[in-house]
């Protein structure tokens, strides 16, 4: 079969791979119908996460057709239409009973680190795919759900809704900036008029971003290009600061933006991947009573998020800017990696 393989910092090539088998009986193989590229996959071919190791099968999002299953499996059986979540859950571990699927303590991949597709194991830019943990780590697909609108639950929809607003502790009546109109970012608007957000501020640099942020929810934009963002972000407040702020970007400007915007006992909630240290003002923080949050996505609240998909109540369609067959791949990492400039939010992969 073909798939994007990994072959060290810059390099990366669709070439031809052997076909996944089954390992273990909680196994299945899902034939890839719809993938896409996340910004973690641009940082693993930056050489920024030494795990991937050249020869890795990158991708960790994907919606496809089941084609074999485990002896264990169950609850789903070849045919199945499903979303492949980015987290892996063997469902029965300390930390996935507790809900910290990010931390699954299984032994595939790695116990205790919850990402392995297109990290510790072969992911989803492929034709097919070993999905451990198969019961818990798919979720089936209705009628009427599309390819595209559901591989954005994969890993977008789930990480702005966890991290972002849940973990924002977002309640009706709140402000929410969000700092970054990236996909993640969108996400996290999307989903904050769920919990009854009343103003709900993009900030960011680019300016087609913000306006395209109001598709997902977005009630007013900021231009952090603007000498005077800060102060234009604290009159929409009446000067007082936002409830809640959401870093969507994951470098120390944007996380001392969040900070400067909230309002004193509110909730800072850091969405965005640092790949560099931040410094962190407690001298100044601690008598703000402010909440400060991080996390990696769970993904365990992909079945309510696909509800509300199959419901209209979240444009994940929306996050489709660019199409691309497999053997457009190449082109698909092209546009993907000059988005201000090609104006992408998601690239939909998809077989022909």
């Amino acid at each position: 079969m073909k798939a994007v393989v990994y072959e060290g910092p810059g390099k990366k090539s669709w070439t031809d791979v052997p076909e996944p088998a089954l390992q273990h009986p909680t196994d299945a193989i899902v034939r890839i119908d719809t993938t896409t590229i996340c910004g973690t996959d641009l940082h693993i071919l930056k050489g920024d996460v030494p795990a991937v190791q050249p020869g890795r099968v990158l991708g960790h999002e994907g919606v496809g057709t089941v084609t074999e299953t485990g002896s264990s499996v169950t609850g789903i059986k070849v045919g199945d239409r499903v979303i492949v979540s980015c987290i892996k859950s063997c469902g029965h571990c300390a930390n996935c009973v507790a809900g910290l699927n990010s931390h699954c303590m299984g032994e595939e991949g790695q116990s205790g680190i919850g990402w392995i597709f297109g990290h510790l194991i072969d992911g989803t830019q492929a034709e097919y795919v070993r999905v451990p943990y198969a019961e818990n780590s798919l979720h089936k697909l209705p009628e009427g759900v599309t390819d595209e609108q559901a591989v954005m639950l994969s890993d977008i929809l789930p990480t702005g809704f966890e991290i972002g607003v849940r973990y924002g502790r977002v309640k009706p009546g709140d402000t929410v900036a969000v700092i970054g109109a990236g996909p993640v970012g969108l996400a996290a608007m999307a989903t904050a008029g769920l919990y009854g957000a009343a103003r709900i501020i993009a900030v960011d640099l680019d300016e087609n971003r913000l306006e395209q942020s109001r598709q997902f929810g977005a009630t007013d934009t900021v231009s952090s290009a603007a000498s005077d963002w800060k102060e234009r972000v604290l009159a929409l407040t009446d000067g007082q600061g936002v409830d809640v702020s959401i870093e969507a970007v994951g470098i120390p400007l944007t996380f001392q933006m969040a900070v400067d915007l909230v309002r004193p006992g509110g909730n800072v909630a850091n969405v965005g991947v640092h790949g560099t240290s931040v410094e962190l003002h407690l001298e100044q923080l601690w008598i703000q009573n402010i909440n400060i949050s991080t996390g990696l996505v769970n993904a365990n609240t992909t079945p309510l998020l696909l509800k509300l998909v199959a419901s209209g109540k979240i444009p994940a369609e929306r996050f489709a800017t660019h199409r691309f067959g497999f053997d457009e791949f190449m082109d698909a990492y092209d546009t993907f990696g000059r988005a201000a400039e090609t104006k992408a939010l998601k690239v939909v992969i998809s077989r022909s």
